[in-house]
């Protein structure tokens, strides 16, 4: 059921009032009164009437003045007004447009002609409602539509940062909510790739700038393209040389055969490409250090330039095992050997004294993958 229209009837004569208020009722409108244009005022304000019938003549304060206030309070000056006088049609007209009002009816009022032009003049107040309403949802709409779009470019930027360091798969889970802040410092048991270029510090003071940046490029690419697809964490670049980690930001399934297999692929990409540097005068190659352990995990730097960085024997031990590696070789240490042992073929290298270490390490250079 529709609420019924509410109309304010305005006049200080008691019998013009009630005259008016038994032919709106009867029609089903809801009627309020008032029996002077400071009570009509208050009423307005009380009621929110949707349209009103008000008279000329009244005393202390006219209809004109009244139609007048009305218009100037911002929350009414649509709200339609049907001046109501027993004076000269014509020239009250004027006054009357002058005041603001939306239409006249004359005294002695016509029952047909009331009716119809306060179905007239409510029908407009309706469609001024309805696109009034619209005009807020569309607002409403837009607001929203705009945190929304904010949130996505906070979003997109936050997911373009990540980027730098993660897979794209993993970089879109923390963003979405689907893993912990991986800025935040923690501690996680990591598979830690160390990998450089043999030779390279001799290439590089030989050879123009141009040469040196132009290997790089096309190192880094096709190593890149092999740390997304096996959905590795790039720590950091320094050079020729690069770190990777799994098992981080996010819990992988086997984070040591994800990093044996990336590793075995990557040697057979460089390869390839070293028989194309030869051919160019570069004579390079290429060596991968393997480890596993514990490690600290986080945001590493300051306002404006922050890493993400790995700190522990892990990371070090993967470091000096791939400063130990011969031209083509992936040496692994002994701990990570017991996990990917039945994956691939290996050759013990023995003990080796490593920096830092005050113990020889065990090492092993995989081989093969076995069939």
């Amino acid at each position: 059921m529709r609420t019924p229209a509410k109309i304010l009837v305005v006049d200080d004569t008691p019998k013009n009032v009630k005259l008016l208020a038994d032919l709106l009722t009867v029609k089903g409108y809801s009627v309020v009164t008032a029996a002077s244009g400071r009570e009509a005022l208050a009423k307005v304000e009380a009621e929110r009437p949707d349209l009103v019938l008000l008279d000329v003549v009244m005393p202390e304060m006219s209809g004109y003045e009244v139609c007048r206030k009305i218009r100037e309070n911002p929350a009414t000056e649509i709200l339609p007004v049907i001046m109501v006088t027993a004076l000269d049609p014509s020239e009250e007209r004027v006054k009357g447009l002058e005041a603001g009002a939306d239409d006249f009816l004359t005294k002695p009022i016509n029952r047909a002609e009331l009716l119809a032009r306060v179905r007239s003049l409510l029908r407009i107040k309706e469609l001024y409602d309805t696109v009034q309403a619209q005009a807020a949802q569309l607002g409403a709409w837009n607001k929203t539509l705009e945190q929304r779009v904010q949130e996505q470019v906070t979003q997109l930027e936050r997911l373009s940062r990540l980027k730098r360091f993660f897979s794209p798969q993993l970089a879109e889970l923390i963003v979405s909510g689907g893993a912990d802040d991986p800025l935040k410092t923690h501690r996680r048991e990591v598979t830690v790739v160390f990998l450089d270029l043999r030779g390279f510090t001799a290439f590089a003071e030989t050879s123009e700038p141009e040469e040196v940046m132009g290997v790089l490029r096309e190192y880094h690419a096709e190593m890149g393209k092999l740390v997304l697809e096996h959905e590795g964490t790039l720590e950091r670049f320094t050079g020729d040389g690069m770190m990777v980690f799994f098992n981080d930001p996010v819990p992988v399934p086997n984070p040591q055969e994800r990093a044996v297999r990336m590793a075995l692929a990557m040697r057979k990409r460089i390869g390839e490409l070293t028989v194309k540097w030869r051919k160019q005068g570069y004579e390079l190659d290429f060596g991968v250090g393997i480890a596993q352990g514990y490690a600290t995990i986080g945001a590493i730097g300051f306002e404006g330039r922050w890493d993400y960085g790995a700190i522990g024997t892990v990371t070090n031990l993967a470091s000096r095992l791939c400063g130990e590696a011969k031209p083509g070789q992936i040496l692994i240490s002994q701990r990570l050997l017991g996990t990917v042992e039945n994956l691939v073929e290996v050759e013990a290298v023995g003990e080796l004294s490593l920096k830092g270490f005050h113990r020889s390490v065990t090492a092993y250079n995989i081989l093969r993958l076995k069939v």
